[in-house]
């Protein structure tokens, strides 16, 4: 599904501003209402899959919303139609994250839960990866049509939808207790560890701003636009490479030790941004913020689910990923307001005090994220 979703997405705005004449504000505004929505709804949607005791159901809803998406985006004739195939498309991401966690998690042994957590995260980023590399191979074979790359994307995002119904299997017993209902109190109750890591993925998440500022900075030391997605290839692929073996080595140490270090990596990230003399030393700082995203993102993840009872755990994923959905809209627009008042140096700046606050926080909470 990443596949399709990233094909689409890397060419959506070629489609809306030369094709459909929409604005680049317009475009902005799409994107962050988006994925504010995606958010809110991955919320929602993990109350409602406790609540119900509905796993694989809601995440193959999520999934089958995605691709149904997909083909709105081939015959759109306009902007609002474009709009309703995006909101569509993240309504069906919201639907299906937080349930989907919560399936990974009750269909996973606890002590293989950070290799199952690596794992997923690092095929989410060779979707990201493949999908626009894909667009690119199909825009130059399909004479830059980019509704036939729309098209394309439909069979992969099919594919997903029919692997999740057949090949994956909830377990046998879901019969909540008398005492392990749902309730909104036991919800808001979620032990320590579990605002332990809010706490330090907010701080993380403050650090680590939009990726755009990643290639506004190689740009500015020289890097010509042709090759700006090589920006985003490059920490995508060191992303996808550490995600499983930092997640399977979470299940052997602390996993908040792999969250220390990726604090460690990011503010080396930053520093590298912000002293850089030249483009290999910037395109170094990509490959190490892909570093910390592998060190990290998958790590979280296993660490909420080893945190929350199962007959929480999907709100807990939920309530997570809309406070880190809200943390990056945060820190972007804050990074664009320092780069327009002070320049590149304050934002990159800025994003390494994020990162030592960040490893102050995951220090003191070491303690209540060790395993036992």
């Amino acid at each position: 599904m990443d596949t399709a979703s990233e094909a689409i997405h890397s060419i959506l705005p070629i489609f809306l501003v030369h094709t459909l004449g929409a604005s680049v504000v317009m475009l902005g505004l799409i994107e962050g209402v988006a994925e504010g929505f995606t958010a809110i709804t991955k919320l929602g949607s993990g109350i409602l899959s406790d609540k119900l005791q509905a796993r694989k159901s809601l995440t193959i809803v999520g999934y089958s919303l995605a691709a149904v998406s997909k083909p709105l985006f081939a015959i759109a004739t306009s902007v609002p139609m474009v709009i309703f195939a995006r909101m569509s498309d993240r309504f069906g991401k919201g639907i299906r994250g937080a349930p989907r966690d919560a399936l990974i998690a009750d269909i996973t042994p606890p002590e293989l839960q950070g290799a199952a957590f690596g794992l997923r995260q690092g095929l989410d980023t060779v979707g990201a990866v493949a999908g626009p590399l894909g667009a690119m191979a199909l825009m130059i074979w399909c004479g830059f049509d980019v509704r036939a790359v729309f098209w394309v994307a439909v069979i992969p995002a099919t594919l997903a939808v029919f692997v999740l119904w057949l090949g994956v299997q909830e377990p046998a017993d879901k019969t909540p207790q008398k005492d392990k209902r749902w309730s909104l109190r036991a919800a808001l109750s979620l032990p320590p560890s579990f605002w332990a890591v809010i706490a330090i993925g907010a701080g993380l998440t403050m650090a680590r701003f939009s990726e755009a500022f990643l290639i506004l900075r190689a740009q500015e030391q020289g890097l010509s636009p042709a090759l700006m997605p090589l920006v985003l290839v490059i920490m995508n692929v060191v992303f996808a490479l550490v995600s499983y073996p930092a997640g399977a080595l979470a299940d052997r140490v602390p996993p908040v030790w792999l969250l220390i270090a990726s604090c460690v990596v990011l503010a080396c990230a930053h520093a590298l941004f912000v002293f850089a003399p030249s483009l290999p030393w910037i395109m170094a700082g990509v490959a190490i913020w892909g570093l910390h995203l592998g060190l990290s993102q998958g790590v979280m993840s296993a660490i909420v689910a080893l945190a929350a009872p199962s007959h929480v755990r999907a709100s807990a994923f939920g309530l997570f990923n809309l406070i880190m959905g809200l943390a990056i809209i945060a820190s972007s627009v804050l990074a664009g307001l320092l780069w327009e008042t002070l320049g590149s140096a304050a934002t990159f700046t800025a994003g390494g005090v994020f990162s030592v606050l960040s490893l102050m926080g995951a220090l003191m909470c070491a303690p209540l994220l060790r395993r036992g």
